[in-house]
């Protein structure tokens, strides 16, 4: 009787102690997670805050054009540059897309990680920026100029790229056109293929050993398209992909278009 009444009294303990545990675990949990939302946002108004910031040195020009070859409104815009580059000397482009709320300074470094975890002041934030493939040159020769940005659920950043998917986004032709603005050239693209695909490294290729290669890669990711936009695309247009990820991470939502 008395090893019997030692191991119940034992076994209580056991059960206590599990208890407790379990117990500290969760408040520990809701602490975490806690502090997680709390960075989040305030990173997320970080953001935005900068975002508006960015704004005021894009103003659009009083005259809006209709591109009739291609049935479209066309909003001419200028941009600041020197303003932008006062905040963030990386500050290479400009670029909208319609139908989205992207719209945002693009800046290129020499790799791919910083922008990933900075915001447009350099700060570390987990939102990151709209960046360039640093393998882009971006002096003219570039076939395929890729933009990447992470996709945040708040609609920020690349969070409403996702649209292109959609529908509405396809049937309506002024969305068909992307401003892509440098302090050189004010530039406009041809959207011709948009698509989800699972995570992969073809359809960022920027360096082509020839033109084979290259109406190759053309024709595969024309073919990826969910959409006909019935438009021809050769070896002699530059390309600009636009792209982010979903689905945590599995899927890649991309957009190209060509120089016009």
């Amino acid at each position: 009787m008395g090893d019997g009444k030692h191991k119940e009294i034992k076994n209580k303990k056991l059960k206590t102690l599990t208890l407790f545990f379990i117990f500290c675990m969760f408040i520990i949990l809701i602490v975490v997670s806690s502090i997680k939302i709390i960075n989040w946002i305030k990173e997320n108004k970080k953001n935005r805050d900068i975002i508006e910031e960015t704004l005021s040195a894009v103003t659009v020009e009083s005259n809006t054009e209709i591109d009739e070859k291609h049935d479209t409104n066309v909003e001419k815009y200028n941009v600041n540059f020197e303003k932008l580059r006062q905040t963030n000397n990386d500050t290479v482009a400009w670029l909208k897309v319609n139908g989205t709320n992207i719209e945002y300074p693009v800046v290129k470094t020499s790799n791919n990680n910083f922008y990933m975890t900075h915001s447009f002041d350099k700060s570390y934030n987990s939102a990151g920026w709209v960046f360039m493939d640093y393998e882009d040159k971006f002096d003219g020769t570039d076939k395929n100029i890729v933009i990447y940005a992470h996709s945040r659920r708040d609609g920020s950043l690349f969070g409403t790229l996702k649209n292109i998917l959609t529908e509405d986004w396809q049937n309506n032709n002024n969305n068909f056109i992307i401003p892509f603005i440098t302090e050189d050239e004010k530039a406009e693209y041809q959207v011709f293929s948009v698509y989800k695909i699972e995570r992969e490294d073809y359809y960022i290729t920027t360096n082509f050993k020839n033109n084979d290669e290259y109406n190759k890669f053309i024709e595969t990711i024309k073919s990826r398209s969910i959409k006909d936009f019935d438009i021809e695309v050769t070896n002699e247009d530059k390309i600009l992909t636009i792209s982010t990820c979903a689905d945590n991470n599995k899927y890649r939502i991309v957009l190209h278009a060509k120089k016009i």
